[in-house]
């Protein structure tokens, strides 16, 4: 057995064909553990136990405080397992463990816990037509849900996905990303240890194209797929969900726009916009890496941006004062590091930051781009942000929403009016007031454009985890 397997039926066990591939540690670059390689076969037998899962067993038939209850004692021991969760995420993909410890794994817990109670509390519609008719809704859980994870916050993303599937009566294959595989297996032990009936979770690992991945998305017993990840393989996924006609919620690529005027409080935009741009060494789809400031407080704005981010500590990302990793694998530094190489060429500056020791690349800070230079419109999905000025607030406008993107903006002005006026023309699925990142999960979460197809959080994710039905009864003949 490798040190991580796959977990299906209930059970921890290796690939069909014996199959292993290493986790590599970012900061180290080398490999730290051994997982079970999954292929299409694999895949297929963990669709086969959530189907029977599904049909025979008992989760989708439980009340809602019964599943409710299992899924708490999930979150308890995901609270309790705290630092082996982190660092599993830290020492798969750099991320700090102060963010993988404080934020990430608490955060898991909370969606379990919240999904637990939302399915128990959320209300349906009763529709009196009249006097002889009476109709009511219901929420019947879907089915096997797919959901495909990526690497940049594994546990928390998982949990994002799995606890409303689970929540309102599904059964699940997860299939983490490849490059951050443990903390799934880690979560399948902990949801067996809570309670869960074998099948309903189960957790491929393997790659996407011709493997685990694409096998689940083209699985025809397969009745909801959800994936976070670019833009590129949102369209891939979508083509292999056409011919069985499987529902799709999908969570793609971003290049959020961030807006500072000159009235912001600017202490408070320049501690938000630090976060925006370099949390998690700037591996977030959310990432402010498109920042426009008005003229008149561009130069202040710029020079206090530039000593913020000059003073995020940098290291190994298990050292709990670390605040800045590494990036999360060769390739993925290989990729943003060529977009430092074409800074200058493309008449930009860098003002601050640059590349750093192994796959680290250092908070970096650019002006002198046109808003149509590459930097400033491919998702680089590292820590580069561009700053650019503007003049007026149809400018700031026109500039946010010049991009295929629209999974998120934020705007910092202390002008109430202002902020609802613009909130409502920027083409963003969430826009952030004067703040980053901050959640409530009843809110829709999801984008537009090139940032993906759906939404999730509350009765969204209700709705896409389950067929709404209407229910129509005659009261008298």
């Amino acid at each position: 057995m490798p040190d991580y397997g796959h977990v299906i039926d209930g059970v921890e066990v290796e690939s069909r064909t014996g199959a292993t591939f290493a986790s590599i540690d970012p900061w180290t670059q080398e490999p730290w553990t051994q997982v079970a390689l999954g292929d299409a076969t694999d895949a297929a037998r963990a669709v086969a136990a959530a189907r029977r899962a599904f049909d025979d067993g008992p989760w989708p038939r439980l009340s809602y405080a019964e599943r409710g209850a299992i899924l708490h004692r999930l979150a308890d021991l995901i609270e309790d397992h705290a630092g082996e969760l982190a660092h599993a995420d830290t020492r798969d993909m750099g991320k700090p463990v102060a963010q993988s410890r404080g934020n990430d794994v608490p955060r898991a817990a909370h969606n379990f816990r919240f999904f637990a109670d939302h399915a128990r509390l959320a209300t349906a519609a009763a529709l009196p037509m009249d006097d002889r008719h009476h109709v009511y809704t219901r929420f019947e859980p879907a089915g096997v849900v797919a959901a495909i994870a990526p690497w940049n916050f594994p546990l928390m993303l998982e949990s994002w996905k799995i606890a409303p599937a689970l929540a309102w009566g599904n059964t699940v294959v997860l299939k983490p990303a490849e490059d951050t595989p443990i903390s799934a297996t880690l979560l399948a032990r902990l949801a067996s240890d809570a309670g869960l009936p074998p099948g309903v979770l189960n957790v491929v690992h393997g790659y996407g194209p011709d493997s685990a991945g694409q096998a689940l998305t083209q699985h025809p017993c397969v009745n909801r797929i959800t994936f976070t990840g670019e833009s590129a393989t949102g369209r891939t996924i979508a083509r292999a969900a056409a011919p069985n006609l499987t529902p799709l919620s999908l969570e793609l690529g971003g290049k959020g726009a961030n807006l500072v005027f000159a009235d912001a409080d600017l202490g408070n935009a320049v501690d938000w916009s630090v976060r925006a741009a370099f949390t998690n060494a700037g591996q977030i789809c959310l990432a402010g890496s498109r920042l426009f400031v008005q003229q008149e407080v561009f130069d202040e704005f710029l020079d206090r941006f530039v000593v913020a981010a000059e003073t995020l500590v940098i290291g190994d990302p298990k050292d709990p004062a670390t605040q800045f990793g590494p990036l999360a694998s060769r390739a993925h530094h290989r990729k943003v590091f060529s977009y430092l190489n074409s800074i200058e060429g493309e008449g930009g500056t860098i003002r601050t930051g640059g590349p750093g020791d192994g796959w680290i690349v250092r908070p970096t800070i650019i002006t002198g781009l046109r808003p149509d230079a590459r930097h400033s419109r491919e998702e680089i999905f590292g820590p580069l942000v561009t700053v650019i000025p503007f003049s007026t607030e149809e400018e700031a406008v026109a500039l946010a929403n010049d991009t295929h993107f629209g999974l998120n903006a934020m705007l910092f002005t202390d002008d109430l009016s202002r902020a609802h006026r613009i909130a409502a023309r920027l083409d963003a699925g969430t826009v952030w007031v004067n703040c980053f990142f901050v959640r409530d999960l009843r809110a829709p979460f999801g984008g537009v454009g090139d940032s993906g197809i759906g939404r999730e959080g509350g009765n969204y994710s209700r709705d896409f985890f389950t067929e709404p039905k209407a229910v129509v009864i005659q009261l008298t003949s």
